[in-house]
């Protein structure tokens, strides 16, 4: 067993106090770097995936790798570990004495991030009057990076991550400020969008330089000490909002149960996602033990950035959601996995869908703490990424075109509230939609129709949140890939409350034929058209005790149908509102049973 933790020691552990004016003004000047330099790669940026859907993450660290803030826009996924890993790998390969001032170190190394070899970090050293202070880094996704299919993390069907596309494992993009050309050239050479890729490249490089020079101007300001103690400070007041919350759990074990549709080579060879946690007042243990064996196609994470982000951003959801993330957050967690399981996979792994299994398990870790403090329980959300990527040549331009994008979805119902919908995964946060019109003028289809879906969302005292159906006309010859899960696993609703629907993907080709599929890939021709159905979240509480009011208030804005008020809350509809007679006898029935 293999035993992880986080604990803030060593550099910058213990520092003299700071009045709290002080600590404030720093501390929000520190944030806006971040935030300020995310609005930057957006207006510099090459690729859509980058520019309007936000695919990447900016961040200061400190000399060890410790998370000192990052950007309000970046992905959970990323918010977890992934900028501090890279610079902890670079550390061990190079040395801080050998990562020189202008320096661009860059890596995807899948053995250190455990992610997609799309998610790519770059980062630069800071240092004042000599002394190192952190690091400056930016993750992008890269558009492309090689592999069997455009986009290179949308494969489903690699059994290994040379398959996947390029490997980076930690080199100097720049060296002492000047740019080695023999790597963009390898870069170039190893995408299918090489203008694409480069010019996100360049937009990442910038946001580290600006980074670098934005942190030195604040320690000019306002002293190299007083920064130091600002940082210990606000690592502090994170890991009192979580001591706080746990002050306020049930101590225990808490164990809860999902799975996973498959391995991504055998259909219906379920994946189990065991998890058991336990809280004290000082800690809080994850053990991811009983997840299922590494997968032979690409449904795998490394520890990284699979158990040990999942668990991370289970803990911020559950215990500190409400204040900026940073690496104090996680000072009392530790995780438990052994080597070999789907989220602590071996290096040479396939990984292209490693995002794709982090949201059930943090639902079911979720799950879990909810058990301990009852008044934050959720029912579970949709659950997946719901990866669909169209590629191919357009037919108007000939030229090669790829894209990538995922559902949003139902969330879970809380004691308090309906889920909300439509959001993205847990590991998403609130990525946004690439706008239709664009999607419409870079790629050969229409999108016809995106709607809720009725009647999807689990039925219960507080409905969960609405699935959502994409309908896609095809315009001329494509591929599309898919990667969804949670088929066989709806997401559930806890004390007494329903399941939501499951996702699917469905096909209606122009000779009239349709075809179901949740892994794999197809041929689309023009005319065909493709359904993309994301899941509802999980309810919460039993239907009968839905106020009859809110079923009608449903009804009428399309969240339930008719059908569905009758069958799952028990409340008759007539022309003119409720059937009250009608609706008393019916809930009657469906208490007693």
């Amino acid at each position: 067993m293999t035993t992880l933790a986080t604990r803030t020691t060593g550099a910058m552990a213990a520092r003299p106090p700071i009045d709290s004016i002080t600590l404030e003004i720093i501390r929000h000047q520190l944030a806006a770097i971040p935030n300020q330099i995310e609005r930057n790669i957006e207006r510099t940026a090459f690729s859509p995936l980058v520019y309007e859907y936000k695919d990447y993450s900016v961040g200061f660290v400190d000399p060890v790798g410790r998370l000192v803030v990052q950007s309000r826009g970046s992905l959970p996924i990323f918010v977890a570990n992934a900028l501090g890993t890279a610079v902890r790998e670079g550390l061990e390969v190079l040395g801080p004495d050998h990562i020189h001032d202008g320096d661009i170190v860059v890596t995807n190394n899948p053995a250190w991030l455990g992610q997609h070899l799309n998610n790519v970090v770059a980062y630069t050293p800071v240092r004042v009057e000599g002394e190192l202070i952190g690091f400056f880094a930016v993750l992008v996704h890269w558009v492309d990076v090689g592999g069997s299919v455009p986009g290179s993390c949308v494969a489903s069907n690699t059994t290994d991550v040379w398959q996947e596309g390029l490997q980076l494992p930690t080199l100097k993009l720049l060296e002492r400020g000047r740019k080695r050309p023999e790597l963009f050239r390898l870069i170039a050479a190893n995408t299918r969008f090489p203008a694409f890729l480069l010019g996100d490249v360049e937009a990442q490089i910038a946001g580290c330089q600006t980074g670098h020079d934005l942190v030195q101007e604040i320690t000019a300001r306002h002293g190299l000490e007083a920064v130091k103690a600002a940082i210990v400070a606000m690592w502090d007041g994170a890991d009192h909002a979580v001591k706080a919350a746990l002050a306020r759990a049930r101590p225990g074990t808490y164990i809860a149960r999902a799975e996973l549709d498959d391995d991504g080579v055998t259909p219906g060879r379920r994946v189990p996602v065991d998890i058991s946690v336990t809280l004290s007042a000082e800690e809080i243990l994850v053990d991811l033990s009983g997840l299922g064996p590494q997968t032979a196609g690409p449904f795998n994470a490394g520890r990284n950035g699979g158990a040990i982000a999942a668990a991370r951003i289970a803990c911020k959801y559950m215990f500190s959601p409400d204040t900026p993330v940073n690496d104090g957050d996680f000072r009392r967690l530790r995780v438990e996995i052994p080597d070999g399981r789907f989220l602590s996979a071996s290096p040479d792994a396939a990984i292209g869908h490693s995002g794709s299994t982090v949201p059930t398990v943090v639902d079911a870790i979720l799950n879990a703490f909810g058990q301990a403090l009852p008044e934050r329980a959720a029912a579970a959300h949709h659950g997946i990424y719901g990866i669909h990527a169209f590629d191919g040549r357009n037919p108007e331009t000939g030229e090669r075109f790829q894209h990538l994008d995922t559902v949003t979805g139902g969330w879970g119902a809380t004691a308090v509230a309906d889920g909300p919908s439509p959001y993205r995964s847990n590991g998403h946060g609130d990525v946004p939609d690439v706008p239709v019109e664009m999607q419409e003028s870079f790629f050969p289809y229409r999108i016809e129709a995106k709607r809720l879906r009725p009647d999807s969302g689990g039925v219960g005292r507080h409905r969960g949140g609405l699935g959502v159906e994409k309908v896609y006309r095809i315009l001329g010859d494509c591929r599309l890939v898919v990667g969804f899960d949670r088929v066989a696993c709806p997401p559930w609703g806890v004390h007494g409350g329903g399941a939501g629907l499951s996702a699917s993907v469905e096909i209606l080709r122009a000779n009239g034929t349709r075809e179901s599929f949740s892994k794999g890939e197809r041929r689309l021709s023009a005319g065909d058209f493709a359904y993309v159905r994301s899941g509802g979240g999980g309810g919460f509480g039993p239907a009968v005790e839905r106020a009859v009011e809110e079923v009608l208030r449903d009804v009428r804005l399309g969240y339930v149908s008719r059908e569905g008020a009758e069958q799952d809350y028990g409340v008759v509809l007539s022309d003119d509102g409720i059937d009250e007679a009608a609706t008393a006898a019916r809930r009657s029935t469906m208490s007693s049973r």
